[in-house]
């Protein structure tokens, strides 16, 4: 896997308060990694320093081995942050083609549209006149207009309703299967848990957590293991289990809290329940950002 993006011990104080601390890791070619973290963690700092929009106070962060500000480093990328600023007096469709006007391999305007779900209103429209959501769309566009290697993005999918976030995960799949980069923050975990191939989980200016989102998942001290069965079927036997933490039943549906999986599946088995349509539950991604957040550092 090609190396598009490192960082090495990277540190940024303000006022003799570190926001971000000695944060290493790298991110290859194609990857599609989730930045999470509760407020105040480091996130938007960190993609601030990777953008080149602030410097490190120490440490070292290379894209595509060069430095972030280079211009054939720029070239290579597109992002889209919170904050959606246009310029007015211009027409959608006359930013676009201003913008795309600065990168060596634009992609085709048939395409930007395609991709992003803009209009043919939205391309007649004044930047000072757009909604909310069409401003969304113009952001995402602008993101993508110079077809770029890496697309950074810090909190997409904020004031987009339910159609317009199925359309932009939508996009950010297909564009990682052309090989894409995508690197992102959410509030959203669900939309993590779904769209990323990794998660950086960050705290306290640090990171906690690197993974998929199933490893991450699986740090949960408390997992559990559901099925079906009989609901005149007797489960106490199952309590004589010391492996076995809680049992309840949901929804037509036993879970069996535990925190070894394994050991329940063969004594459910063993003790000839009859159950069936067994699945292993290994948590929420909510539960693990609030287990991996809370907990300290040598917890850890």
């Amino acid at each position: 896997m090609n190396e598009i993006l490192r960082l090495t011990k990277v540190t940024k104080s303000f006022q003799h308060k570190k926001a971000v601390n000695e944060v290493s890791f790298t991110i290859g070619k194609g990857e599609v990694v989730a930045i999470l973290g509760p407020n105040g963690a480091g996130k938007t700092t960190t993609i601030s320093i990777i953008l080149g929009l602030l410097k490190p106070s120490a440490g070292e962060v290379t894209l595509f081995n060069h430095q972030p500000h280079e211009k054939r480093v720029r070239e290579k990328i597109g992002t889209m942050l919170q904050e959606v600023s246009v310029m007015p007096g211009l027409k959608v469709r006359e930013i676009l083609e201003l913008i795309r006007s600065y990168y060596p391999m634009p992609l085709a305007m048939e395409e930007l549209i395609k991709l992003t779900g803009l209009t043919e209103q939205d391309l007649k429209t004044r930047a000072e006149k757009l909604s909310g959501g069409q401003k969304r769309r113009l952001s995402f566009a602008l993101a993508l207009a110079g077809n770029p290697e890496l697309i950074i993005f810090d909190e997409p999918t904020v004031g987009m309703d339910i159609t317009a976030r199925n359309r932009f995960w939508q996009t950010v799949r297909m564009l990682a299967a052309q090989g894409k980069t995508v690197i992102f923050s959410t509030h959203y975990l669900q939309e993590a848990d779904d769209a990323a191939d990794r998660i950086l989980l960050f705290k306290d200016g640090s990171i906690v957590a690197d993974g998929t989102p199933e490893q991450i998942k699986a740090r949960i001290t408390k997992q559990s293991v559901s099925f079906m069965v009989n609901p005149e079927m007797s489960l106490v036997a199952l309590y004589q289990h010391s492996e076995i933490d809680d049992i309840y039943r949901k929804n037509n549906r036993v879970y069996v809290q535990t925190t070894n999986t394994d050991k329940v599946l063969e004594l459910i088995f063993q003790e000839k329940l009859g159950a069936y349509d067994i699945k292993i539950e290994r948590g929420k991604l909510e539960e693990a950002f609030e287990q991996l957040t809370s907990e300290t550092k040598e917890a850890i």
